[in-house]
């Protein structure tokens, strides 16, 4: 099985997908990660030197890659990942896979962001007020492609266990 966590940035798709992986005896994978290790650079680092476009092609190359070539794996996706090429389709296409959105509210994101804004360029610089309508935007936009996913787990308000609780649950 091969189960695709989905989700905004800071809703715990990489923490989440740790804890499932060693509680399921899977494989975990971080997309972003996954990139950084091929491309031999930062996801920062393809950009500024190679620009969106190729980092997107190329996040679309690796993700349709680890779905046909793995299994008993647990894969966090980052942010914008579901949103671009035909990713969603890939993912729902793909043989024995299950994408789960981690679904989080607006507040819950923007409380989690505060305290990671020097680990997400994306955020960095901006004030509380800017940040809630940044999240609240993008939030909006990605939900179409996130709603996609095989099941929706919303997550606010509840700890790592109870989330990978349900997950299991969900997966069983």
């Amino acid at each position: 099985m091969k189960v695709v966590l989905i989700g905004y940035m800071a809703s715990g798709k990489s923490t989440i997908g740790r804890y499932l992986a060693q509680e399921m005896d899977m494989s975990f994978i971080d997309l972003d990660v996954y990139i950084e290790e091929k491309e031999e650079m930062t996801i920062t680092d393809i950009f500024k030197t190679k620009g969106e476009i190729y980092f997107r092609y190329q996040e679309h190359f690796y993700l349709k890659e680890l779905l046909a070539a793995t299994n008993n794996i647990v894969i966090a996706l980052g942010g914008g990942t579901p949103c671009y090429a035909s990713n969603m389709q890939v993912i729902n296409n793909s043989e024995n896979t299950y994408s789960i959105y981690l679904k989080a509210n607006v507040h819950t994101l923007v409380e989690r962001l505060k305290n990671q804004r020097s680990k997400r360029p994306l955020v960095a610089e901006l004030s509380d007020e800017k940040l809630q309508e940044y999240v609240a935007k993008h939030l909006f936009e990605r939900n179409k492609y996130y709603n996609q996913a095989s099941s929706i787990l919303p997550i606010d308000n509840k700890s790592i266990t109870e989330i990978v609780t349900e997950l299991k649950v969900q997966l069983h």
